[in-house]
């Protein structure tokens, strides 16, 4: 048995093997692989007996459901119009400036992906990103260079 097969069977285990455990499970696996492969979604429908069109739907459907990999801080810019008339396009040029990267890209150490997204419900502190499940707003492109050199920083204390 893969760690995919174990992980989705724990999962399983935790949430149910019903349609409705789909989405919690999906996200179980978000938590510990950061992305959904194939081979996971064909898990999830052998396990919860539904095609494995209705998992890869489901899957594609959220923008936080990535079925791609990813780096270890996604980086998700809010595209709405609140953000974008806040300098949302700023934003994006000063990431993408720092990390030398354009937005739906990931940086060659996999350490940084840069995305845009929809609503993160902060527009009255527009604009707004998240980084994995942080949360930053009012952003400028000082603050945002300044959470980027923090990210780096804490990469360098870690290695």
């Amino acid at each position: 048995m893969t760690d995919i097969q174990t992980r989705v069977k724990r999962l399983t285990k935790k949430y149910g093997n019903k349609r409705e455990s789909l989405l919690p499970i999906l996200q179980g696996l978000i938590e510990d692989e950061r992305y959904l492969s194939e081979f996971a979604m064909k898990e999830v429908a052998r396990e919860l007996e539904i095609s494995s069109a209705e998992v890869f739907g489901t899957a594609t459907f959220y923008s936080f459901l990535d079925t791609e990999t990813r780096g270890k801080y996604v980086i998700r810019v809010c595209k709405t119009i609140t953000c974008a008339m806040k300098g949302k396009n700023q934003i994006l040029l000063t990431l993408e400036d720092c990390l030398k990267i354009k937005v739906g890209e990931t940086t060659p150490d996999k350490k940084f992906t840069i995305l845009q997204t929809n609503c993160l419900g902060w527009c009255h502190k527009a604009p707004a990103m998240l980084v994995n499940n942080d949360v930053y707003t009012e952003l400028t492109t000082e603050k945002v260079r300044q959470i980027i050199e923090d990210y780096k920083k804490r990469e360098k204390q870690q290695a």
